[in-house]
């Protein structure tokens, strides 16, 4: 396995890749599925415990794995969006020398990295991301995984401090807007979330209210044996 580290040209924002090497039985074409990992730590520090140890559990499982470094507070909204959206770009314009499927990438986020994760997800076709000079077709994620995800922003059932560490002083004027159940639309890809109702840090309403938005807009559930 190589380890890279590639800057994502935004500050300190930058993508850890481990890359396996094709078996010398695979085919000179061999491809494999990607997952980018997303790091939760409420947009003011990234959580160690949610970054390579979870790709080391993807990689064995036979992906090829990536860990995004995005961008904290006091960078603010739309920082992390495109920090995903370059991952993806990259990831995808190097994927035959990286072994990647092209249409079997991944995102994986675990709490404040699951509002990262989720907002590409439902904004990868946004003009915010094709202004900043990338394809919105390089950026979509081909599937999204959400662990305890950060998603409403309403008060009084949201992990506040990430919101306050994305949005700075325009939180309440912008928080509607990062309510993500509110931005899923027919175009979000396949998604699996799971959470537990005794969770202390992030309430579970959050996971409650979007997967009641993906089942309205009739998101598909994703399905493991489907994607590796």
């Amino acid at each position: 396995m190589q380890i890279m580290e590639y800057s994502l040209g935004t500050g300190m924002a930058h993508l850890t890749a481990y890359i396996q090497e094709p078996m010398p039985a695979d085919p000179e074409d061999y491809r494999m599925p990607a997952v980018v990992v997303f790091p939760g730590g409420g947009y003011e520090h990234l959580a160690p415990k949610e970054g390579e140890p979870i790709a080391m559990e993807f990689a064995a499982a036979g992906y090829q794995t990536f860990v995004l470094y995005s961008s904290l507070a006091p960078e603010r909204f739309p920082a992390p969006l495109l920090d995903g959206a370059r991952a993806l770009s990259w990831i995808r314009t190097n994927a035959e020398q990286w072994h990647v499927d092209p249409d079997k990438i991944a995102v994986c986020g675990f709490s404040a990295g699951g509002h990262a994760a989720a907002l590409l997800g439902c904004l990868w076709n946004d003009p915010v991301i094709a202004a900043a000079g990338i394809s919105n077709e390089k950026a979509r994620p081909d599937a999204v995984i959400l662990g305890y995800p950060v998603i409403t922003s309403e008060k009084g059932k949201c992990h506040e401090g990430s919101f306050e560490s994305l949005l700075g002083e325009a939180v309440e004027e912008k928080r509607g807007a990062m309510s993500l159940e509110t931005r899923v639309n027919a175009q979000n890809p396949p998604t699996f979330l799971w959470h537990t109702a005794a969770d202390q840090a992030v309430p579970v309403v959050s996971s409650l209210r979007m997967a009641a938005a993906l089942a309205e807009h009739k998101i598909s559930q994703l399905r493991y044996e489907d994607y590796l």
